[in-house]
């Protein structure tokens, strides 16, 4: 699971640095930003749900006080 989420992470960040690339250098083609943009969203979501099914499924233990 440390795995999982650990590579979705990297992926995120990946995708977050292609996003700076095209920003700060491909000014005259914005489709190639928006699709960065689109990719971290989904990984962002996709994160989300597999941190909450783990959660949901015991993987994941709760926290204690």
């Amino acid at each position: 699971m440390k795995i999982v989420v650990l590579g979705l992470l990297v992926a995120i960040i990946i995708s977050l640095g292609s996003g700076l690339f095209f920003l700060t250098k491909e000014r005259d083609d914005p489709t190639k930003l928006l699709r960065s943009l689109q990719v971290r969203i989904a990984l962002s979501i996709v994160l989300i749900g597999v941190l909450a099914l783990s959660w949901i499924f015991g993987w994941i233990p709760a926290a204690s006080p």
